[in-house]
């Protein structure tokens, strides 16, 4: 099955910002790491929120408004992986370095076509 699993950073981005350089350096070695096992089939990180664009269409015609969707927790990035079920992807997601850092991340099924 594959999973996607989001990563909402809630300030994980910004204590990993405040980090000396050789521990934000480990952090990001360990991405890598993780990145290039087998069950991650893709992933990235998001630009920040401010730079989303957010648009509804209502009777055919569209609305944009700027900024993310919600404001409380955006969305920072996702991976996609390839396990066996919801246990080895939650396995997995315990990887992500965020996660330990203070972020969410939430495991979703993919629907399979």
């Amino acid at each position: 099955m594959r999973y996607m699993l989001q990563v909402y950073f809630n300030g994980a981005d910004e204590r990993l910002r405040q980090l000396p350089e050789a521990e934000r350096e480990a952090i990001v070695q360990e991405y890598e790491a993780f990145f290039q096992l087998p069950q991650v089939k893709d992933g990235n990180q998001l630009q920040p929120p401010a730079t989303a664009t957010t648009i509804r269409v209502h009777e055919g015609e569209i609305a944009h408004s700027t900024g993310p969707f919600t404001p409380d927790e955006p969305l920072g990035g996702y991976y996609v992986v390839e396990v066996s079920g919801v246990d080895a992807a939650v396995a997995i997601a315990a990887h992500i370095p965020a996660a330990r850092m203070g972020a969410a991340v939430e495991v979703r099924p993919l629907v399979e076509r």
